[in-house]
């Protein structure tokens, strides 16, 4: 399941094109609301919620189970609105694939509009930063260096690099393409929404990239000069989201067996030794999972978050109600996508 690689990817610096970086000066819409008594939404409620187990906090997510109001919020532990931001209406279509929101360490959010953007705003609204570019969707993680990982796979072909790490001025310093490595059989003819639909890129610790290719049901750890270290979860993964690499050479996805559910792999063995129980179709596709500072897990299906501990047990779940999302062309682009929960500071 997991293979060595020694090829060499092509990995460059590469002028802009058909992309735009605004600062302060630009103007993205709508300024956000910071609600002094949280306020309630009748589609969304929290109906378990153990105290004693949940990690306390608020979870910030973006919500587009009603796609006329598409918003960022963040939620307390009772599910009641504490923060919002809704997106200005000219941009209400770019939500889909892959609308992601994570908070930075200075309290501003950062947000994917697939094939439209990433955005940085401060909590009135402002726009800080943005980079524009019809190739970005799924992800985009601001890293220490001040640079933005983001990827495409969004309708990706083999000549797009599928993730990139760009400056604060927009100049993209590196970039990682599949075709040097996967352009040959088993993968070459394979697509669907693109040819990889890469939904996830991060940079760990040791400075290598993980990229996740969903189309491949595998993670590829990509080193600075674009050798491919290792492949991941060959045999194991399916169409997974949003990968996090855990201590103890451990990740944790959202993979979308049949049920759906996050699952943990022990890389050193290849074999799973967390998963969440399975979604219901009504709640699925599952497309994060993120491992909290108690060691619970926060898991993402499209109408339920849910906090689950190690040994299984539900002690939070968020959900949406008068969502009807049976229609497959609906639900890839309804309901909820990721969340995090913030820890108060």
């Amino acid at each position: 399941m997991f293979r060595d690689k020694s090829k060499i990817f092509l990995v460059s610096c590469i002028a802009l094109a058909v992309i735009s970086v605004s600062g302060c000066g630009a103007k993205l819409g709508n300024k956000a609301l910071t609600y002094g008594k949280p306020v309630s939404d009748p589609d969304i409620y929290v109906d378990i919620h153990v105290p004693d187990k949940a990690w306390q906090g608020t979870t910030l997510l973006p919500d587009n189970h009603r796609p006329e109001r598409s918003r960022i919020i963040e939620v307390n532990m009772q599910g009641r609105i504490v923060w919002e931001y809704a997106l200005p209406g000219y941009l209400t279509r770019y939500t889909n694939p892959g609308f992601d929101v994570e908070r930075l360490k200075n309290n501003n959010i950062l947000f994917v509009l697939p094939l439209k953007g990433v955005y940085e705003i401060n909590r009135s609204g402002d726009i800080i930063w943005s980079y524009e570019d019809s190739k970005v969707s799924h992800d985009a993680d601001r890293l220490p260096n001040g640079n933005t990982l983001v990827v495409f796979g969004g309708g990706d072909e083999r000549s797009d690099p599928q993730a990139k790490e760009i400056d604060s001025k927009g100049t993209i310093v590196w970039a990682w393409y599949a075709k040097d490595h996967f352009n040959k059989p088993s993968y070459k003819d394979v697509y669907e929404q693109g040819w990889t639909h890469t939904n996830a890129a991060s940079r760990l610790p040791n400075g290598n990239t993980l990229i996740s290719l969903r189309n491949f049901n595998l993670v590829a750890e990509v080193d600075p000069r674009g050798h491919v270290v290792r492949t991941i979860g060959e045999g194991i993964f399916q169409r997974q989201h949003d990968p996090e690499m855990l201590p103890q050479d451990r990740l944790l996805v959202g993979n979308h067996t049949i049920p759906h559910r996050a699952i943990e792999v022990d890389l050193s063995t290849g074999r799973i030794v967390w998963q969440s129980s399975g979604f219901e179709r009504d709640a699925s596709p599952v497309r994060d999972a993120n491992r909290l500072p108690n060691g619970n897990t926060l898991v993402t299906a499209s109408t339920r978050i849910v906090e689950f501990t190690p040994q299984g047990e539900i002690v939070w779940q968020l959900q949406l109600r008068n969502v009807d999302l049976r229609n497959p062309k609906d639900r890839p682009r309804l309901g909820f996508y990721k969340a995090e929960r913030i820890t108060p500071q």
